[in-house]
This record gives structure tokens, C-alpha cells and sequence, in this order.
């Protein structure tokens, strides 16, 4: 395909890709690293670095729209970045001592990113039974121990995310909403996109320190999915969210499916 039409198509993936981040906090990472893998033959940890740049710029833009209609719990938001930061650091350094670019590598990175995906599904496509069940047989946490959850949840998210690039969006709503269950729903969205933007930039900043950064790709999408994430953030009250959740999740079955078993 001519060089043109494929920026084209970049940037296009970029905007769509965007506009479902806005309006749920989740998709990006979600459905931009398959599909740069799956549909344009990226090299799949070349597709997570340029992700998590990508990320960042598009959730800043989302973040400024969300804390604009006071959408974020910065609170929450810290306490988060409290686990996440270190353990993406710690897993950055990890990666730095493998060969990255190798063949082992990418069949990690692979199997990971399909164990996300198929996570990023099931919180996706069970959130409210599994926000039930967890008030039904948890209940009420003390606010220490919500505290001490917030920043596990934290921890894990910065493993996860700079290995595979996903989950900060879906897993990382699904976490709040458990443990923040009379926080109102754009709250907890608005929430989840403003911690992914420290985690998404210290994981960004590491791969392009290894050198898995695509900078021609990654300025195609982000003219796509800046006014994107704008649009979708503007938008995120009148857009039914669990016909977009239903759509992604069973779209992620689909690609977990392709890298697990294909």
C-alpha cells in the first residue's frame, strides 16, 4: 500500500480509537496494539512502545477535559501513581536487560498482551456482576486498607501496562469502581484517564530510551486521536457506555483468541 494512504490510515485508527477512550477510559491500549500488530505487521514490543507515548498524549487531552468538568479524583488518582510508578520503573529495567527486539522477547510480550486483552474483557463485560459480588461478599473496607488496594491495584497496572501496554483503561475502571462504589461513574472514568497519564509517559519514556519507538507512527495517530479523545470526553454523557463496552469486549475475545492460539 502507497506510503500516504497508510498515514492516512493511522490516523484514522488514531481518531476512532480516541473517540472510545473519551467517552469509556478504555480502549486504547485495548484495541491500538492489536490492531498495529494483527492489521499493519508491527513489531509487536515496537507496537507497545508507541502505544504507551501514543497513550499519553491522547489521555493528557482527555485528562484536561475531564478536570475541566471535575471529573477526577485526584486523590485517587495519587495513590494510584504511588504503586504504579516505581513497579513501571522496575519493569522498564527489566526489559532493558533483555534483548527487546528478540524473538523470546516478543513471544512474552505477545502472551502477556493476550492475557491483558482477555482481562480487559471480562472487566469489561462483567463489571457490574463483579461490582455485585464484591459488595455482597467483601462489603465495606476500612479507608486504610481501600488506601493500601488503590495503590496494589496501582503496582500491578504498572507491570502489566509496561509489559503489553494494556489494561490502565479497563482493568484500572473496574478496580475504582470496586473499591470506590458510591463514586459516580464519570468521576471514575475521568479518574482512570488522569492516572494513566504518569504511568503511560515514565513507560513511554522507557521504551524510546530502548529504542521501540516508531516516531513517524506515532505522529500519525496522534493526529487522529487528540480531537478524538476530545470529542469522545465532550460526549461521554450521551453516548450509552455499555453498547461501546459490549462492542470492545467482544472484540477483544476475538484478537486474545489470535494471539494465544494462532
Amino acid at each position: 500500500m502507497h506510503t500516504d494512504s497508510i498515514q492516512v490510515l493511522y490516523t484514522i485508527s488514531g481518531f476512532v480509537i480516541g473517540a472510545l477512550t473519551g467517552v469509556t477510559g478504555t480502549g486504547g491500549g485495548a484495541l491500538m496494539t492489536p490492531m498495529l500488530i494483527l492489521a499493519f505487521g508491527i513489531h509487536p514490543v515496537t507496537a507497545v512502545g508507541t502505544d504507551l507515548l501514543y497513550a499519553f498524549f491522547t489521555k493528557a487531552s482527555g485528562t484536561v477535559v475531564h478536570a475541566h468538568n471535575r471529573t477526577v479524583d485526584w486523590e485517587v488518582v495519587g495513590w494510584m501513581a504511588v504503586g504504579s510508578v516505581p513497579t513501571t520503573a522496575i519493569t522498564l529495567l527489566g526489559l532493558y536487560y533483555m534483548d527487546v527486539h528478540g524473538d523470546a522477547t516478543q513471544n512474552i510480550v505477545t502472551k502477556i498482551l493476550g492475557l491483558a486483552l482477555f482481562l480487559t474483557a471480562i472487566s469489561l463485560l462483567f463489571r457490574k456482576h463483579l461490582a455485585q459480588l464484591y459488595a455482597k461478599h467483601v462489603g465495606s473496607i476500612s479507608r486504610e486498607l481501600v488506601r493500601n488496594l488503590t495503590i496494589l491495584t496501582g503496582a500491578i497496572l504498572g507491570v502489566l501496562v509496561s509489559i503489553s501496554s494494556v489494561g490502565a483503561g479497563a482493568i484500572g475502571v473496574t478496580a475504582l469502581i470496586l473499591l470506590y462504589p458510591d463514586m459516580p461513574m464519570l468521576r471514575v472514568v475521568g479518574s482512570g484517564i488522569a492516572h494513566s497519564v504518569p504511568l503511560t509517559l515514565i513507560a513511554g519514556l522507557g521504551h524510546w530510551a530502548l529504542g521501540t519507538i516508531d516516531g513517524h507512527l506515532l505522529g500519525a495517530l496522534l493526529i487522529g486521536s487528540i480531537p478524538g479523545i476530545v470529542l469522545g470526553s465532550m460526549l461521554s454523557r450521551r453516548i450509552p457506555e455499555i453498547a461501546v463496552r459490549v462492542t470492545i469486549s467482544g472484540t477483544l475475545v476475538v484478537i486474545c483468541a489470535k494471539f494465544w492460539f494462532f
